[in-house]
């Protein structure tokens, strides 16, 4: 796998809702996934494997305190990040809301390259 194609897959980590709803409850203080849950409005197996899938990315880490698992951003750079990426939205946030190409271009119909499956369609 290429450099690329490995920024590809970090982006994707935050490229879900849950996933982001998650980042977003624990973007100033560690939680437990009841927390989360309770936060996002969520549900416990859904969260966990969102989770497991963020930290496989190296976007949140874990420790361990008792019986509880602890969830945090992985450090200060994640966060500011998540905060850059508030800022550009900021700028742009009217066109993004207007823009009819996403989905299109992110595996919609027509002649466009998806682009989560890499083929033509």
């Amino acid at each position: 796998m290429d450099y690329l194609d490995v920024k590809v897959k970090f982006i994707k980590g935050f490229a879900d809702r849950t996933r982001l709803q998650i980042l977003e409850a624990i973007k100033d203080e560690e939680k437990t996934v009841q927390q989360i849950v309770n936060q996002i409005n969520g549900n416990q197996s859904n969260v966990s494997q969102h989770l497991a899938c963020l930290k496989g990315c190296g976007i949140v880490t874990s420790r361990q305190d008792g019986k509880f698992m602890y969830y945090s951003l992985r450090d200060e750079q994640v966060r500011n990040l998540l905060n850059i990426f508030d800022a550009v939205l900021g700028d742009v946030e009217e066109q993004v809301a207007a823009c009819d190409k996403n989905e299109l271009c992110l595996c919609g119909k027509g002649e466009l390259k998806c682009l989560t499956k890499r083929k033509k369609i």
